[in-house]
């Protein structure tokens, strides 16, 4: 089964990734795993890539279908994948579709992790990491046992620039302007279902099975 995974910052998409990674036996692709892998590995695409790259260039759609289609022609892609962070427009969605298609492949399920903002913003910015051994802590859900101590080092706990408030809220607010669109635009084409992010990690993942296990029990508004 071929996947596109959606998420919010803060949804949890990183542990469900890896749960589906796991479960069904297919890798999970980035873009950015996908370039530094091609440029590592000194590939046509890569040189082309790494040579955009190093002057500060953004990388075309066109180089990144190639790494896409470099990626998913694999031997661990056989049974499916999961595309996490591509597409983000509706030209690119097209492009994919037309690109998997010429590979006798095709999306299955866009899975569209969601979560109101309150939580997000409350799970992000809830975030404190250790300025000396980098251990994560929560102020709701992962206390440390002195407040602002990191229980590892007792050294000061430190919030990340990009776990304030006001960044949070900016950050899902670009999320939402880059999702939008395309989660209509798979919605008309009967692929996305959404599930809920919130709530215990094992009830999340079981709703998640119960869409990739049976083809599309779930909600597609």
């Amino acid at each position: 089964m071929n996947i596109v995974l959606f998420g919010p910052p803060g949804s949890g998409k990183g542990t469900q990734a890896q749960y589906i990674v796991d479960k069904y036996n297919i890798p999970q692709i980035s873009t950015g795993d996908m370039l530094r892998s091609a440029v590592k590995a000194g590939s046509p695409v890569g040189i082309v890539a790494k040579s955009i790259m190093d002057v500060g260039g953004l990388v075309s759609d066109d180089i990144v279908l190639q790494l896409v289609e470099e990626r998913v022609s694999q031997p661990d892609c056989v049974n499916g994948f999961i595309l996490d962070g591509f597409p983000r427009t509706i030209p690119q969605a097209d492009s994919l579709i037309v690109l998997l298609n010429s590979l006798e492949k095709k999306i299955d399920f866009v899975i569209s992790l969601e979560v109101n903002d309150e939580e997000l913003i409350q799970r992000l910015s809830g975030r404190r990491t250790c300025q000396s051994c980098g251990k994560g802590f929560h102020i709701l859900y992962n206390k440390p046992e002195l407040e602002g101590v990191c229980n590892n080092c007792n050294s000061k706990l430190v919030q990340r620039d990009d776990d304030s408030e006001e960044t949070v809220i900016n950050r899902l607010r670009v999320y939402e302007l880059q999702t939008s669109a395309l989660k209509s635009y798979f919605s008309v084409l009967g692929i996305l279902y959404n599930i809920a992010g919130s709530g215990s990690i094992d009830q999340i993942q079981s709703n998640i099975s119960a869409v990739l296990d049976t083809g599309g029990v779930g909600d597609r508004s």
